[in-house]
C-alpha cells in the first residue's frame, strides 16, 4: 500500500492499497511561469517549507487526538475508520481524475488564449463532480463504514458511523483544494497549495483541544454523546474546509475571476480519460487489498472489544504507517520528484539508455536513504512512538504500535524501489502496464492479512499485515522491473542496483547493531517517558548515521556522494561566500 492517512490535509498519501496514485507531478507539463531556474528554486523552496510545516503540525495533531482518543480502543478505531474514508474515496474518485484529465488540462490552458474561460468550465465540472460524489457517499456513510470495518461491537460500528456523516463531506474540500491548488500552481503561485495545510492543522487542532477540555480522555463507544462526537468529527472537517476556503483569495490576488461556466464539448479530454480510467483501476485494485487490511484491523481487539486492552488496530495501524511515510515524504519523494522531470523527458525523446541510467540512478541512491532509515525506524521503532504518544499511560499501547511500525519499515528500501518503478511508468504514461503488478501486489497483502488473522494472535494481526504489506512493495518492484526491461531494450542494470543495495545493506546492519547497543544503554541509565525517547531518538540516530557513513566509505559505495551533493555544494557555496 503506497499511501496511508497522512499528516491532515496532505490528500497524497492515504490508505491504499499497492500501487498508490501517480506520483507528484505525474501528469501536466511544468507551468510556464515556473521554468526558470529562480521560479524552480523559489517554487521547491516554498513547496518544500510548507510540506515540512504541515508534517510536523501533522504529527502535532496525532499527538492531540491521541490525548483525546487514545491510540487503541474503541472510539480510536472507530474515528480511524471514519475519517479515512473521505481520503480513500477522494484517491479513488477524484484523484486519479484531477490527475491525469484536470490538472494537466487546466495547466495548458493558460499556454493559449480564451485560457480562463476554459478553466472556468473544467472548475465547474470538477465541482459538479465532487458535489454529486459527497452527498451520494454521505448518505452511504452506513455502508462504507460496513465495508471497511468488522468492528467487535454494535455500538463501535455506531460509533464510526456517526463519526463517517461528519467526516465524508471531506471529500467536496479535498477535491476543491486540489483544484483551487493546481490552478494557483499555474499560475505561478507556489505557496498557498502547500501551506494551506497548515491552515487545516491549526483549525482541527484547536476543535480537539476544545474537545480534550470539555471531556477529557475517552476510549469507550459507550462514552461518547451525539453532541461530543459532532464536536470531534465536525472539528476534523471543519479543518478540511479552512484548508480549501483558504485558497480563495490568493487566487483572487493569481489574477482569477471563477466564473460559472458549463459544457466540455470538443475539450479533448477522451484520450486523457482513457489514462485516467486505468488510473482509477489500478487504485480500486489496491483498495480492494486494503479493504482487507481495515476489516482484520478492526477485528483485531476481538469479540469482547474491551476498550482497555492495547490490541492494535486500525488506529494503531494508521499512527504506524504515517511514522512509515515519514522518511518517504520528506527525502524519497523529493529525490525521485526531481528525477522524473527528466525520466519523462527521456521517455518522450525515446532515450531508452537516458531512462534505463536514470532508474538505475535513483534506484541506487533512494537505496542508500532508505536503507538506513528503515534500519533505524526498526532499532528506534518504540522511542519514535513515544514521542507522538506523550499523554499515552498504557505501555502496551505504545508497543502495540511500535510492533506495527518495525513489520513496515523492514519494507521501506522495496517501497522506496517501487515509487522509482512507478515514476518509469508514469514518464511512459503507462498507468495500463501497472495493473497487473498491482493486481499481485493487492493478492500478496490481502492473502498476508487473512494468513495472519488465521494463525497468529489477535494482537499480531496488524503488524502481519504490515508484514504482508512490505512483501508486496518487493514483489511489486521485482515484477515491475522483469516488465520494464522489456521496455528498455531488454537491460535494466539489475547488476549494479543489486550489488549496491547489498553494500548498502551490510553498512545499515552494522548501524542497526551499534544503534541497538547504545539504546540498550540509554534505556538502562538514562531517563525515561517523552525526554528519555527524545533523547534516545537523537543519540542513536546520530551513532547510526554516523557508523552508516563510515561503512559506506569503507565499502566504497559512490552512489553516496550522490546522495551528499546537495548538501556538499550547499556547505561549499557558504564557505566561499565565508572566505570571501
Amino acid at each position: 500500500m503506497s499511501g496511508t492517512t497522512p499528516p491532515p490535509g496532505d490528500p497524497q498519501d492515504v490508505p491504499g492499497g499497492p500501487g498508490g496514485g501517480a506520483p507528484t507531478g505525474a501528469a501536466g507539463d511544468p507551468p510556464a511561469s515556473a521554468t526558470s531556474d529562480s521560479g524552480v528554486r523559489r517554487g521547491a523552496a516554498l513547496m518544500a517549507g510548507g510540506t515540512a510545516v504541515s508534517r510536523l503540525l501533522g504529527f502535532l495533531r496525532a499527538m492531540v487526538v491521541i490525548a483525546a482518543v487514545s491510540a487503541t480502543g474503541q472510539v480510536a478505531d472507530a474515528f480511524s475508520v471514519a475519517n479515512k474514508l473521505p481520503n480513500v474515496l477522494y484517491m479513488l474518485l477524484a484523484g486519479g481524475v484531477l490527475n491525469a484529465v484536470l490538472v494537466p488540462q487546466v495547466v495548458r490552458a493558460y499556454k493559449r488564449d480564451a485560457g480562463q474561460e476554459y478553466v472556468d468550465r473544467l472548475l465547474s465540472f470538477g465541482f459538479t463532480v465532487l458535489a454529486g460524489a459527497t452527498v451520494a457517499l454521505t448518505l452511504a456513510a452506513p455502508l462504507l463504514v460496513r465495508l471497511y470495518a468488522d468492528a467487535c461491537s454494535p455500538a463501535q460500528t455506531s460509533l464510526a458511523t456517526s463519526f463517517a456523516y461528519w467526516c465524508v463531506p471531506q471529500l467536496f474540500f479535498y477535491g476543491a483544494y486540489a483544484l483551487l491548488g493546481q490552478v494557483l500552481n499555474a499560475r505561478g503561485s507556489f505557496g498557498p497549495y502547500m501551506w494551506a495545510p497548515v491552515v487545516n492543522n491549526l483549525v482541527s487542532m484547536a476543535g480537539f483541544g476544545v474537545f480534550i477540555a470539555l471531556v477529557g480522555q475517552v476510549r469507550s463507544a459507550e462514552e461518547l454523546t451525539a453532541g461530543q462526537v459532532a464536536l470531534f468529527g465536525g472539528s476534523s472537517t471543519l479543518g478540511v474546509v479552512a484548508q480549501a476556503l483558504v485558497l480563495v483569495p490568493f487566487l483572487r490576488r493569481a489574477g482569477v475571476r471563477y466564473r460559472w461556466r458549463w459544457g466540455l464539448r470538443g475539450s479533448g479530454l477522451g484520450r486523457a480519460g482513457t489514462v485516467a480510467t486505468w488510473t482509477f483501476l489500478g487504485l480500486a485494485i489496491g483498495q480492494l487489498g486494503y479493504v482487507v487490511v481495515s476489516r482484520v484491523a478492526s477485528a483485531a481487539p476481538g469479540e469482547t472489544c474491551d476498550p482497555s486492552t492495547a490490541i492494535a488496530g486500525n488506529a494503531a495501524y494508521d499512527y504506524a504507517f504515517m511514522l512509515f511515510m515519514l522518511p518517504h515524504s520528506l527525502v524519497t519523494v523529493s529525490l525521485a520528484t526531481a528525477l522524473f522531470t527528466r525520466l519523462s523527458a527521456q521517455a518522450h525523446d525515446a532515450d531508452v539508455d537516458g531512462v534505463r541510467a536514470g532508474l538505475s540512478s535513483g534506484m541506487r541512491v533512494v537505496g542508500l536513504f532508505t536503507l538506513l532509515a528503515g534500519a533505524g525506524l526498526v532499532v528506534l521503532a518504540e522511542p519514535v512512538v513515544r514521542l507522538i504518544m506523550p499523554s499515552e499511560s498504557q505501555d502496551g499501547a505504545v508497543q502495540a504500535v511500535a510492533g506495527v511500525l518495525v513489520a513496515m519499515a523492514v519494507g521501506l528500501p522495496a517501497f522506496g524501489a517501487w515509487s522509482m518503478c512507478q515514476r518509469v511508468y508514469y514518464a511512459y504514461e503507462d498507468a495500463k502496464g501497472m495493473v497487473p503488478v498491482q493486481v499481485v501486489m493487492a493478492v500478496v497483502v490481502a492473502g498476508g492479512a487473512l494468513l495472519s488473522r488465521a494463525l497468529l494472535p489477535n494482537s499480531s494481526w496488524v503488524a502481519g499485515a504490515g508484514a504482508a504489506m512490505s512483501v508486496s512493495y518487493l514483489v511489486g518492484t521485482v515484477l515491475a522491473m522483469r516488465a520494464l526491461r522489456g521496455r528498455l531494450a531488454g537491460r535494466i542494470d539489475g547488476g549494479q542496483i543489486v550489488r549496491t543495495h547489498v553494500r548498502a545493506g551490510l553498512g545499515a546492519l552494522a548501524a542497526a547493531g551499534a544503534g541497538w547497543g547504545v539504546l540498550q544503554v540509554l534505556q538502562g541509565s538514562g531517563p525515561g517517558g517523552f525526554v528519555g525517547a527524545v533523547l534516545q531518538c537523537v543519540v542513536v540516530a546520530g551513532v547510526m548515521g554516523l557508523v552508516y557513513l563510515g561503512a559506506l566509505r569503507l565499502l566504497r559505495v559512490r552512489e553516496l556522494d550522490l546522495l551528499l551533493a546537495p548538501v556538499t555544494s550547499r556547505l561549499r557555496r557558504r564557505l566561499g561566500r565565508r572566505s570571501v
